[in-house]
């Protein structure tokens, strides 16, 4: 028999997720915020992702080694992420120490004291990390295409903020984040594993109650513009991502998107690395997916290639894009099919996917799925369907990101009008 996972509301608003799994000796738990990059100021950008540094800085009751030890201690994993639309604190553990798991998780996101001496530590370590992003020409790469996409928009800015913003940060503006975001509308406390779920809604209720009043707050929607954004720098490689508006994670059209991705570039059989890679050797690595938020989504390809070959390459992307929506075929449909079945049931095998993918579904769809409406989803996409969405996708204004030796690239006007098939 099936267990869905079950939802409790408090009389606070905070929700409570639990899926229950027998057959495993450990639970995943974590609490996740409607809250990320999106939700800041342009003058405070970067400060969803310093408060999430700065919660395992110390409590009233533990300092900065005593959270990460008391978790270590029993075998267990503590670790947390930002977006542009969540943060999440997440742990991973025996199915026993879960009352401890709950307690730290409420310690961290209820009484964290951001001590002055620990801030300014913690920038210095925020700024070597944009450093290092800075150095990695794949990570930065996307940073650039989302500032292209969505210009002068929290959407479109970084996660990690910039080096002038997070050198001004103050204890005061991460607090106030902290009080604006983390309340019982926006949050969701979600476990998946081997345990009781009224044990543990009661636990909750008891240990989350100091949560700041407030209620759910309206966002901005993203507005997708599309754009270009260039850089030239002395690298051996150059970098290309390519994209397009997508669809949003409660678009009927979803998993069609997804597909579409997969079918594009979505793993060695996809039409891009036969094409690119395997006929041409144009590139080492070339992919595409689709990455859907709560109100807007974008398709995006990566590659990264020899400047030699940049001449060679654009138009064959732009090919293969030009005729996808037109040519594809029952069996590579079934292929890319059977990847996403697959895909899904194979997260289900790891309690923090399964808890993470249920507390965002909730967060930023309005429920959670099943897996046999996935499933159902995923199957009732056809060829007319895709054919659609590849109509309705690549006729959208694209977005050009690149980075690296780029004198024999073709112009980003140039590259529209092959899009445009003029």
């Amino acid at each position: 028999m099936k267990i869905e996972p079950r939802i409790t509301t408090l009389s606070n608003g905070l929700r409570v997720v639990t899926d229950y799994v027998s057959s495993v000796e450990s639970v995943a738990v974590g609490v996740w915020i409607n809250a990320g990059a999106r939700n800041e100021t342009a003058e405070h950008n970067g400060a969803a992702h310093m408060v999430e540094h700065m919660l395992f800085k110390g409590t009233q009751r533990r300092n900065a080694q005593e959270i990460a030890e008391v978790i270590e201690n029993v075998g267990g994993n503590i670790n947390a992420y930002t977006s542009r639309e969540v943060t999440s604190y997440h742990i991973h553990l025996l199915k026993d120490d879960l009352p401890l798991a709950l307690d730290v998780l409420a310690d961290i996101t209820q009484h964290s004291t951001m001590p002055e001496d620990e801030v300014e530590r913690e920038r210095e370590v925020i700024l070597q990390e944009i450093g290092m992003c800075y150095d990695t020409p794949d990570d930065i790469i996307f940073d650039n295409y989302y500032e292209a996409a969505y210009p002068a928009q929290a959407f479109g800015a970084p996660i990690l903020g910039t080096n002038e913003i997070i050198s001004q940060m103050s204890r005061k503006t991460l607090m106030g984040f902290v009080n604006d975001n983390y309340t019982p509308q926006r949050m969701v406390i979600c476990a998946s594993g081997n345990f009781d779920h009224d044990v543990f809604v009661k636990d909750v209720e008891e240990k989350f109650n100091a949560l700041p009043k407030g209620q759910d707050a309206s966002k901005i929607a993203a507005n997708y513009n599309g754009g270009e954004y260039c850089q030239t720098r002395e690298l051996e490689q150059s970098h290309i991502v390519l994209g397009f508006k997508g669809v949003s994670r409660t678009s009927n059209d979803f998993y069609t998107a997804r597909i579409l991705a997969t079918l594009l570039g979505g793993g060695m059989s996809s039409r891009l690395f036969q094409e690119v890679r395997e006929k041409r050797g144009l590139v080492y690595s070339i992919y595409s997916f689709h990455s859907a938020h709560s109100d807007d989504g974008q398709l995006l390809i990566y590659a990264g290639t020899g400047p030699d070959k940049l001449p060679e390459l654009i138009p064959v992307i732009c090919g293969e894009i030009n005729k996808i929506g037109s040519t594809i075929t029952e069996k590579e449909l079934e292929r890319a099919k059977a990847q996403l079945r697959s895909n899904t049931l194979m997260s289900r095998e790891s309690m923090m996917s399964r808890a993470d993918g249920n507390a965002k579904s909730l967060m930023l769809n309005g429920k959670i799925r099943s897996v046999d409406e996935i499933i159902s989803n995923i199957n009732a996409v056809d060829i007319a369907s895709l054919g659609k969405v590849a109509h309705q996708i690549f006729n959208t204004t694209p977005t050009l990101s690149a980075l690296g030796p780029l004198d024999k690239m073709e112009n980003f006007d140039g590259i529209k009008k092959r899009l445009s098939g003029s």
